[in-house]
């Protein structure tokens, strides 16, 4: 199994339960929830595989849609919907860093693989990284988190400088690309914990 497959996955399945909590929090319906957790899971992927002109992965393998299923599904067996408060948990806030590292590096990867220039692999790496999730807010009527969130799109951004020139050094690797998803949530669950934001206009 390959790196992107590998971070693909693991970003499909946190950003199912992403997208399923958040649609709990907005008390949505069994279909709204599912919704929820397919636009978050596989939006910034079909946008991604757009862009590099690609077939949408969803449409060419079942796997993605198993993981958002099963994911939802385990979900529900273990009533998280019933826990309060749960975007504020531990346990959200790890999955959703976890997923947004993991569709930065795919995205990054895609990029390169289809020899995109140093923008055109930051942009990829973006809109995998949060496209989902900004449709899914604007979906449910919310100010999508990458406008008001704490140091959020600026990790997919960094994540994708760094892999670029690791490929410039021709030092991707498993092993490589690893040690830069521990660095990339342990910086976006750093940003969190310490309410880093980036700096904002004033009148005053």
């Amino acid at each position: 199994m390959t790196a992107l497959e590998i971070a693909d996955i693991i970003g499909i399945i946190c950003f199912a339960l992403s997208g399923f909590l958040i649609a709990v929090h907005y008390k949505l319906d069994i279909l709204g929830v599912f919704i929820s957790s397919f636009l978050t899971a596989l939006g910034g992927g079909m946008i991604r595989d757009v862009l590099a002109d690609r077939t949408p992965y969803v449409f060419t393998t079942n796997l993605p849609v198993i993981l958002v299923v099963a994911t939802v599904v385990i979900a529900l067996l273990f009533k998280l919907h019933k826990i309060d408060d749960l975007e504020g948990k531990t346990a959200f806030i790890i999955s959703d860093a976890v997923g947004l590292v993991s569709f930065s590096i795919t995205g990054s990867i895609v990029a390169i693989q289809n020899e995109f220039n140093f923008l055109g692999v930051l942009i990829l790496a973006f809109l995998t990284a949060v496209g989902g999730g900004t449709i899914r807010d604007i979906l449910i009527n919310r100010v999508p988190s990458i406008l008001v969130s704490e140091f959020y799109a600026t990790v997919a951004l960094i994540i994708a400088t760094i892999i670029f020139v690791l490929e410039l050094l021709h030092l991707r690797s498993l092993p490589v690309l690893t040690v830069v998803f521990i660095f990339g949530v342990a910086l976006r669950l750093l940003a969190y914990y310490r309410n880093w934001h980036l700096p904002t206009l004033s009148k005053e």
